[in-house]
């Protein structure tokens, strides 16, 4: 008897890195973590300022007093702040980001699929036509020869 031997740790991990999906996914979130600089710096360096001419330039500003007295910030700040506006930046960050994946990389990606699978179908769709052509053709030969045969044994 053979026993299989069980690959050690590091093998299996080494395995695991080695699939293509898992270097894939590294990448993903590279590009994803230099993307969300941009996305963030244009929060902050446009969407802020815009919204900045109608109250303070900063979101993060933006607060709500739960318990007064609210004054200060960071570690010398009195009462119970509510920071809405870091949520409403991370929001806006989060929602720029998720449109200009899906606009720019998802939805072209889904529709390049989708004309490669169409093509392909189109394709075998041609293939199964000829081929049924093709066998439409051999039987009609294949009759033919039937008959053919069959005339010449009536006339013996």
């Amino acid at each position: 008897m053979s026993e299989k031997k069980e690959p050690n740790l590091w093998e299996g991990f080494k395995a695991f890195l080695m699939r293509g999906n898992v270097v894939d996914l590294a990448v993903a979130v590279v590009i994803g973590a230099a993307f969300t600089n941009i996305v963030t710096a244009v929060v902050k360096g446009i969407i802020n300022p815009v919204v900045g001419a109608i109250g303070t330039k900063n979101l993060d500003h933006y607060s709500y007093c739960l318990k007064d007295p609210c004054t200060g910030t960071g570690d010398s700040a009195t009462g119970v702040r509510i920071l809405w506006g870091s949520v409403l930046g991370a929001t806006l960050t989060f929602a720029i980001t998720a449109s200009v994946v899906y606009f720019l990389m998802v939805l072209p990606m889904a529709r390049y699929l989708a004309r490669q699978e169409a093509r392909r179908k189109a394709k075998e769709g041609t293939h199964e036509v000829i081929e049924v052509s093709e066998l439409e053709v051999l039987k009609e030969i294949r009759d033919a020869l039937v008959a053919q045969r069959g005339a010449g044994h009536d006339r013996e």
